[in-house]
């Protein structure tokens, strides 16, 4: 079990942190993976498959884990005041965790832009760090559709950052990692 959840339990974490944004006087993404980990342990004498396939069935909770976060935020109209960070940085003042906020910030807005599918393909490829494989068995598309979506999705940031004509310097920063993430200019439309 402790192995399992060695395993599970950082993926889990990066995926809620990724699709998660922090609001005032509700559980965090941190709260939620460790909601998600829990139904895994209660679950896991009725999972049903493969080895290979739990994975995929961990997703599939945790999705719906972060649903029910964001239906529990809408249903809450109290106005709490804020939580305290999860993780504390012992070197960063107030003006970095500013520019932080401000930059995740941007990342969310640029990500907005895209598809649910293009985001879940990014957030899942880049931020979590799973192979086009993983990522298929999760969404339930195929491995080459994986890499044709992050492909477009990528091309579209792009594509959208060259439009917009990106000065602000945390915005550059942004399309640094766009472009290295994917070099090559778009060849056609993003269909």
């Amino acid at each position: 079990m402790s192995r399992l959840f060695g395993w599970i339990r950082p993926v889990v974490v990066r995926y809620c942190r990724a699709r998660i944004t922090p609001r005032s006087g509700h559980g965090g993404a941190d709260d939620v993976a460790q909601d998600i980990c829990l139904a895994v342990l209660h679950g896991l004498p009725t999972f049903v498959g493969e080895p290979h396939e739990v994975l995929r069935w961990v997703y599939g909770i945790a999705a719906h884990k972060v649903i029910d976060y964001y239906r529990r935020g809408g249903r809450d109209k109290s106005d709490p005041t804020e939580d305290a960070p999860s993780r504390a940085d012992p070197n960063a003042g107030p003006e970095e965790l500013a520019m932080r906020g401000e930059q995740r910030a941007q990342v969310q807005a640029l990500l907005a832009i895209l598809t649910p599918a293009q985001r879940e393909v990014l957030t899942l490829r880049i931020v979590v760090g799973l192979s086009s494989i993983d990522t298929a068995a999760i969404t339930g598309m195929s491995a080459s559709a994986v890499r044709v979506t992050q492909h477009r999705a990528l091309n579209r940031l792009r594509r959208h950052l060259q439009s917009s004509g990106v000065v602000d310097p945390e915005v550059q920063q942004v399309a640094a990692i766009v472009k290295q993430l994917h070099p090559h200019p778009p060849a056609g439309g993003d269909a």
